[in-house]
């Protein structure tokens, strides 16, 4: 069954809500300590080849591989299919969670995404001309919402989710990374 398919056989029921007391609460703490930042943590282990399996706190392992054309195994998504995943889910649990502060009933949310990269450069081993931009040069989402509530209203949802998205934010503005060996 695809996405498309799924989201038409529930459309005209309410998504599944989210405990509106809980999210109040995570807003009360958020804006009794604005400066508190969080440390996340993963584990990546490379099977072999291109396969390598992520751990986040005590989930199952996150497979990321690679297509065949890139000499993956074609078994997950690869890393930058992984980044527009994470960023629809951002959106999405966004677009959700602010839908339910307004009192707005959503009975459809789904996102669209694409992104345009250039692999020329082959993980550092084609290309490597020094001009060249490595990463996403755009990225484009388009959002399927409907629920008890006017277009205005929902155009403004997703900007609003867009405008506080954290990994939106990250593709956006520059974060400093380190790489080093340990």
């Amino acid at each position: 069954m695809s996405a498309t398919q799924a989201t038409a056989s529930v459309s005209m029921t309410a998504l599944r809500p989210i405990d509106k007391e809980g999210l109040s609460a995570l807003a009360e703490k958020g804006k009794a300590n604005p400066g508190n930042v969080v440390t996340l943590k993963a584990t990546t282990i490379c099977e072999g080849q291109f396969r390598n399996l992520t751990y986040v706190r005590n989930l199952e392992a996150h497979v990321i591989d690679e297509p065949p054309h890139l000499l993956g195994e074609d078994t997950a998504p690869n890393p930058s299919e992984a980044t527009l995943a994470s960023l629809g889910a951002c959106l999405s649990v966004g677009m959700h969670a602010n839908a339910t502060a307004r009192g707005i009933t959503l009975t459809r949310l789904e996102l669209e995404l694409e992104g345009d990269i250039n692999v020329t450069a082959v993980w550092g081993v084609g290309d490597v001309d020094p001009a060249k931009k490595l990463g996403f040069t755009d990225v484009r989402v388009k959002v399927h919402l409907e629920g008890d509530a006017s277009r205005e209203e929902l155009e403004d949802l997703v900007a609003h989710a867009n405008d506080w998205s954290p990994v939106a934010n990250t593709l956006r503005n520059p974060v400093g990374v380190t790489v080093d060996l340990a």
